[in-house]
């Protein structure tokens, strides 16, 4: 097997085949993610996690004294 060969397959299958896949995965991951963080602030009573989350970031959020 030549050399161009190999490469191509191997440029194929590592790179093309490997990112396409991951960035799949990742797409899911995120779409999913997204449609159930929607539908839970879209709520009359949030959830407990939500409130958790919500309260969490308001306090990451405050500017720290030097």
């Amino acid at each position: 097997m030549s050399f161009l060969i190999s490469s191509t397959i191997g440029f194929f299958l590592g790179f093309v085949f490997g990112v396409g896949c991951a960035l799949a995965v990742m797409y899911s991951i995120f779409l999913g993610g997204y449609r159930a963080a929607v539908r839970d602030a879209e709520l009359a009573v949030p959830p407990a996690r939500l409130i958790k989350a919500r309260a969490k970031l308001a306090t990451a959020n405050t500017p720290r004294p030097l």
